[in-house]
């Protein structure tokens, strides 16, 4: 697949509340939280100091899917929530880049969080202040009088932009990802080298023959397809069918897989064990060099924790097991490879 140039190159006093859009799949109490925490700690240690198939090697650890956005004070003076999309949870940018570092995360991919909708101040403003740490993705604004493909192309080539969310909950009632404007920003999307999230939230059946169509015609632009598609390991007949759809997905080379929010995905709680058949059949059928993984801060931070979020991929894959090496482009390889150019300093 040829790419473009774009392509190759303090917790606050806030009380942690429910997950505004998605509904929480951790009911464990604290404390037991904490003891599990400690015990897989344990076991990630060990996991080091032994001869595991999956350690972590000296390669960048890149976030592909995390949200910032403004504290109460700075929505009150700067960077104001959209109307009825207040977060009941902190997202700020010092809280994200504390979790980040007591993680040993390098950089991150920032999706523009619903919270502001489609003004996109404060997230140019954190990729402005950090430019070697954090890419923006923005979000697609599907109106019909076409003014979402102008205000993509500014975010893209004023904003330095490099991919874009289609949320397909978005689009008018009764409008697919497929219309005309839906069309024209994939199409322009595929032009200006960036490449385009769907986020299918209510399941990848509902949206399955939009991806087809988009990724049929127009075969330059990459896709990310966030949160496994949010396809749960399968255990009834239509989510057996919703999986095996998307390992055809494969099918097409533009496609890459984010191994992200694994609690929205699990049915069990951290570390998600009941990923580990998910993971490898991605990996087996994508490639490792088309998968990604991706916390969802600061959703995951109240569900098991941000560096508990990256350690659960090491205990994930050590269960497949992967290769050191496909651990390698999973937790960094891959989306570097995507952002050339990105994350070098």
């Amino acid at each position: 697949m040829a790419m473009s140039n774009s392509l190759k190159p303090l917790i606050s006093k806030w009380a942690v509340g429910v997950v505004p859009y998605y509904s929480s799949t951790c009911n464990n109490n604290n404390n037991t939280r904490r003891r599990r925490r400690r015990r897989l700690r344990v076991s990630v240690a060990q996991m080091a100091t032994t001869q595991s198939p999956t350690p972590l090697s000296s390669t960048k650890i890149i976030d592909s899917h995390l949200h910032v956005w403004a504290s109460p004070q700075e929505a009150a003076e700067k960077y104001p929530y959209f109307p009825g999309q207040e977060p009941s949870l902190p997202g700020h940018l010092d809280f994200l880049l504390q979790c980040m570092g007591k993680a040993g995360v390098d950089g991150a991919l920032i999706v523009q969080p619903i919270n502001h909708k489609f003004d996109h101040s404060l997230v140019t403003s954190v990729l402005e202040g950090y430019p070697s740490k954090f890419v923006g993705c923005c979000l697609a604004n599907p109106a019909e009088d076409g003014s979402g493909i102008r205000q993509l192309e500014h975010l893209v080539l004023k904003d330095g932009y490099r991919a874009v969310r289609f949320n397909p909950y978005l689009w008018p009632s009764g409008q697919k990802m497929t219309n005309e404007i839906g069309k024209a920003m994939f199409s322009k999307a595929g032009e200006l080298g960036v490449p385009v999230g769907f986020m299918c939230m209510k399941g990848l059946s509902l949206h399955l023959s939009e991806v087809e169509k988009l990724c049929t015609e127009f075969p330059s632009t990459v896709v990310l397809l966030d949160h496994l598609a949010f396809c749960k390991p399968p255990i009834t007949d239509e989510e057996k069918l919703a999986f095996s759809e998307l390992l055809k997905l494969s099918r097409f080379p533009q496609i890459y897989v984010k191994f992200s929010a694994l609690f929205r995905v699990s049915r069990r709680p951290y570390p998600y064990e009941d990923l580990s058949q998910v993971l490898s059949q991605v990996v087996s059928r994508f490639g490792a060099n088309h998968v990604m993984w991706g916390s969802d801060f600061p959703f995951v931070v109240s569900e098991c924790g941000y560096t508990e979020a990256k350690e659960a991929v090491s205990l994930i894959a050590h269960e497949v097991p992967l290769s050191s090496t496909e651990m390698e482009w999973v937790m960094g390889k891959t989306i570097m490879q995507l952002f050339q150019g990105q994350w070098l300093s």
